[in-house]
């Protein structure tokens, strides 16, 4: 039985972070950071450009790893488990905290290829089981009306906006709990924009999303809570200013700096 990519909402999806810092060498880029990702929701992360949020993105799954002189300090748990504790895998994290990425970057291989590339990875090798959880990734990042008669159809041959909800449905088909995005639509134009936005609104039901963006009209849209995070100086670590409901954090901030960035008076 193939088991619907995203409906696994009973493992939760809810990260934890107690003074998380961040040091590469002898500089550190981002420092006390604590705060709750709630499960099957859209949390955004704003701020400046260099305020950290990159940064903090790819510590929930382990992405500052592969950086040789990156340090992780502090406490990230995934529904209530360390994820650097010894006896998690790294790779393990990634198939449960899937990633896209700012430009699209779709396997040099056909769009069929690129959805089944992780469940085959997983073991699943009949076509019966590999077809449907295809078509249903593909279903739900909004693409399959778009796709279905020509899965054959080499993923490059795709407009920008198809590769990127493309990469979606390849991370959805190991069935995360979690999607992280660092800033998805930056890339694109405004009707591929929209379709994104639309396919994060109808996921967010089914797994957690945390997304990176610049545009504070996009946080307003999509997000259910947003954190600000600043770099008040080059001599200072980015730190986390405030978080919390995207509808309070946008009409009423508890923070001047928050209510200064969102307002457009700087950054």
């Amino acid at each position: 039985m193939v088991t619907d990519p995203g409906q696994n909402n009973s493992r939760g999806g809810s990260f934890d972070l107690a003074d998380v810092s961040v040091t590469y060498a002898t500089e550190t880029a981002i420092a006390g950071v604590t705060m709750h990702v709630s499960p099957c929701a859209v949390t955004a992360l704003i701020g400046p450009s260099g305020c950290g949020k990159s940064t903090l993105l790819r510590c929930l799954n382990r992405m500052n790893d592969e950086i040789s002189n990156a340090v992780v300090g502090g406490s990230i748990t995934l529904d209530g488990r360390d994820i650097y504790a010894k006896d998690m895998d790294p790779v393990e994290l990634r198939t449960r905290v899937g990633q896209v990425f700012q430009k699209p970057n779709p396997f040099p291989m056909t769009i069929y290829d690129n959805v089944a590339y992780g469940p085959r990875t997983q073991g699943i090798r009949r076509r019966a089981e590999l077809d449907a959880v295809v078509e249903k990734s593909l279903v739900r990042a909004a693409l399959w009306g778009e796709v279905k008669k020509d899965l054959k159809k080499h993923a490059f041959e795709l407009s920008g906006g198809q590769q990127q909800r493309l990469c979606i449905a390849r991370a959805l088909a190991t069935q995360p709990e979690v999607i992280l995005m660092d800033e998805p639509a930056s890339s694109l134009d405004p009707i591929s924009t929209q379709q994104i936005e639309d396919t994060i609104a109808e996921l967010k039901s089914l797994v957690t999303i945390v997304i990176v963006t610049h545009n504070m009209q996009q946080a307003a849209r999509i997000s259910d809570q947003t954190a600000f995070m600043l770099r008040e100086s080059m001599e200072e670590p980015a730190k986390l200013i405030e978080m919390g409901e995207t509808r309070v954090m946008f009409t009423n901030p508890a923070d001047k700096r928050t209510e200064a960035y969102i307002t457009g008076r700087f950054g």
